[in-house]
């Protein structure tokens, strides 16, 4: 149950109704699986994706941490494009998972850089979404040769299932970098993708491209912009979660149909304890851009 700290209101509320799948079964399972989540929200402005009935009702975002919140929840200035700026809420603690649980914040969508360094993303991300008949098994395909590539590049690279559809593959950095830079070289690194994988694979925005294919989302490398959280659970009719996922398990997704790599929230706090947190490289892991890299970026004569 919630910490004494957190009193959950109307815990038996159903939120994921084909599963039964109550308010206070989401608070024990981000309770549960805080020590290895935490650490992946701390210090970044949190986006919120709240469900107030259930994934079956309406939902919305909501950037600003609520006027309610307990002084004991942590805060981090934000400054839009405009200037203007705002206070989001971040998550430091436990408590913390079980207070946004409460509020039906069933999906937390971090940003990808820490609040204190708003220009410097701490990873670059790309988002693996398939078109169908094209599902995860295309993504995974998709996610092998990336990891190829990037390894000739010098660069490691961790992946994760993004709890509906598709895969994510995040390169950690942890080091000096800006969002300009980490835009400009998954965007090139698609377009390499896109040569080698014709014509499985797709770049623009366009949807009426995407059929058939899987569409690198490069987009997401922006300020502006927040990824779903590694161990977060998504809004699907039995609750899923994005998942980290070992390099082999996704090497053996490849050609597999939409069923596969979709893990509820029993099998994730399974697997974390029996392996950890596969996606710790990414918080530790601290890489720079090798001079090929920089070749690749520079302006072509």
């Amino acid at each position: 149950m919630a910490s004494e700290a957190v009193r959950l209101s109307n815990p038996d509320k159903v939120l994921y109704p084909a599963a039964g799948f109550t308010k206070a079964d989401v608070a024990d399972y981000y309770r549960a699986a805080s020590p290895v989540l935490v650490p992946h929200l701390r210090g970044k402005a949190l986006t919120l994706r709240r469900f107030p009935d259930g994934v079956e009702g309406g939902s919305f975002f909501e950037k600003r941490c609520p006027s309610h919140a307990p002084d004991w929840v942590a805060t981090v200035d934000v400054t839009q494009a405009s200037g203007a700026s705002y206070r989001a809420c971040s998550v430091e603690n436990a408590d913390t998972l079980l207070w946004l649980a409460n509020l039906a914040a069933l999906e937390l969508h971090p940003s990808l850089a820490r609040a204190e360094q708003p220009e410097q993303p701490t990873a670059m991300v790309f988002d693996l979404d398939p078109g169908a008949p094209a599902a995860v098994g295309e993504c995974a395909e998709v996610a092998c040769a990336l990891r190829a590539l990037l390894a000739r590049l010098g660069l490691e690279c961790v992946a994760k299932t993004s709890g509906q559809k598709g895969l994510q593959v995040y390169v950690p950095f942890n080091s000096p970098i800006d969002f300009d830079t980490t835009k400009r070289l998954s965007h090139t690194l698609g377009l390499v993708l896109v040569e080698q994988l014709h014509p499985l694979v797709v770049t623009t925005m366009a949807k009426s491209e995407r059929h058939g294919r899987v569409f690198i989302d490069w987009s997401q490398n922006d300020r502006i912009k927040t990824t779903v959280s590694v161990y977060s659970l998504r809004a699907r009719p039995l609750p899923s979660v994005s998942t980290p996922l070992a390099w082999d398990e996704t090497e053996k997704a490849v050609g597999a149909g939409a069923g596969a790599l979709v893990f509820s929230p029993a099998e994730v706090l399974g697997r974390i304890q029996a392996g950890g947190d596969l996606f710790a490289p990414v918080l530790e892991r601290r890489q720079q851009l090798n001079e090929e890299v920089r070749r690749l970026l520079s302006p072509k004569r």
